[in-house]
């Protein structure tokens, strides 16, 4: 090896070296660790509210397609009976 290679291969030692440090002292560092942790189930907790939000949007608007033929077809009985006790009455 020339010394070339050799400045070359120490200086990639190096940067590995600096790299495991770097990630040794970020798992070593509770409070970082504590707030990524914070702030993923924060992210997660807020995706799971708005997919229940927009279920419960949704449920709603069913719920509102379905009572309308309900609502009609409770005033039509009223108004059918209705026009029988006229009828009745006026006999």
């Amino acid at each position: 090896m020339t010394a070339a290679e050799i400045e070359q291969e120490i200086e990639r030692t190096r940067e590995r070296l600096g790299e495991t440090v770097d990630e040794l002292a970020a798992k070593a560092d509770m409070k970082a660790r504590a707030r990524a942790k914070a702030a993923e189930m924060k992210a997660r907790a807020a995706e799971v509210s708005g997919r229940v939000r927009q279920s419960q949007i949704m449920q709603s608007q069913v719920m509102q397609r379905r009572r309308w033929p309900a609502a009609v077809a409770v005033g039509v009985l009223v108004a059918g009976s209705a026009v029988i006790a006229w009828r009745r009455r006026k006999s």
